[in-house]
């Protein structure tokens, strides 16, 4: 089979590898469509130490749709679509990969799979919005409106929150985020973010405010900016495994924080579930964050768009078959 790895700092290559075999218990599946998401341009596309490298075999990617051409499984049979979450260490960017159950998520027969997949990066943030309180009437602002920020602030309007102010230095992300449902929006880079948000909220803080960028400086933001007592959630991954945080703010604003990450807690799957019953109701779009679409072979084209901010990208989707 087809596939694609980094063997340098920021280098794919293409290979042909064995096509994986499928155990009691799995299915295999064609994949059809995979994306780029930050985390792989942060992590496993950001540079390693040359011992590193080659990466293993379809890293970094784990955003991935596909169609079951095997099962050896009760619960899913040949033909049926899925998006499915590859095991920890193992990555995307090949054309058939085996999976269980437990990593796998029901497709409908209708509508394209590049746009379907897209419910795979909005599931995790449903799961971050899940852990807030109820936002009904209140004031919500996110740090960051890559296609995470913007999942949140397509959620949260939709929750009824009275206000999603988005904060974000680029103007074509700040643009989009109106499609979203945002109601304000702020350009760090051209206006003071304090101010505004004072101005928005009534000189009080957002009550619910969402690191979703992965910097410190906007981690520590979130405790400035949040009004006392609020929430801050966590979303972002910061590149440093160590994070300084303004210790005064914490004490002045008394803030909950809770940190989220849908893949980590136990259960990988049931907010992307929801996400595609949600979507097939006509509750959200996240096909919406889709602003290119390329084949399999313009895989570096597609991580060095992202990682640079190139052509206003917000999401990439790859058709594995081109």
């Amino acid at each position: 089979m087809k596939a694609a790895r980094l063997v340098g700092p920021k280098l794919f290559e293409f290979l042909e590898t064995e096509t994986p075999v499928a155990n009691d218990g799995q299915v295999l599946i064609k994949l059809e469509r995979v994306s780029v998401c930050g985390s792989d341009c942060r992590h496993g596309f950001n540079i390693h130490p040359e011992e590193e490298y080659p990466m293993d075999i379809g890293r970094p990617c784990h955003e991935l749709a596909g169609t079951i051409v095997e099962s050896r499984t009760d619960e899913y049979h040949e033909g049926q679509r899925v998006i499915a979450i590859p095991e920890r260490g193992k990555g995307g960017l090949v054309e058939y990969m085996t999976s269980d159950p437990s990593r796998m998520i029901l497709l409908p027969d209708e509508g394209l799979l590049d746009e379907w997949v897209m419910c795979q990066p909005s599931g995790t943030v449903l799961y971050s919005c899940q852990q807030m309180p109820n936002v009904l009437g209140k004031n919500v602002a996110i740090m960051g409106q890559g296609s995470i920020g913007l999942s949140f602030a397509m959620i949260t309007s939709r929750m009824g929150a009275a206000s999603v102010t988005v904060v974000d230095p680029l103007d074509y992300r700040l643009e989009k985020s109106k499609q979203f449902g945002s109601t304000h929006r702020i350009n760090p880079d051209k206006e003071k973010v304090d101010d505004a948000i004072a101005e928005i909220t009534g000189g009080v803080g957002p009550d619910v405010i969402v690191e979703a960028a992965g910097y410190p400086d906007t981690f520590n933001d979130c405790f400035r900016l949040v009004r006392q007592f609020g929430t801050i959630i966590v979303f972002g991954i910061q590149a440093d495994e160590f994070v300084s945080i303004e210790h005064s703010w914490i004490m002045e604003k008394q803030p909950r924080m809770i940190g989220t990450t849908g893949a980590r807690s136990g259960d990988p799957t049931s907010q992307i579930k929801h996400m595609v019953a949600l979507r097939q109701r006509g509750w959200c779009e996240p096909a919406n964050l889709i602003t290119h679409r390329m084949g399999f072979t313009d895989v570096q084209k597609a991580y060095d768009m992202y990682d640079q901010q190139q052509e206003e990208v917000i999401k990439v989707v790859m058709n594995i078959n081109e």
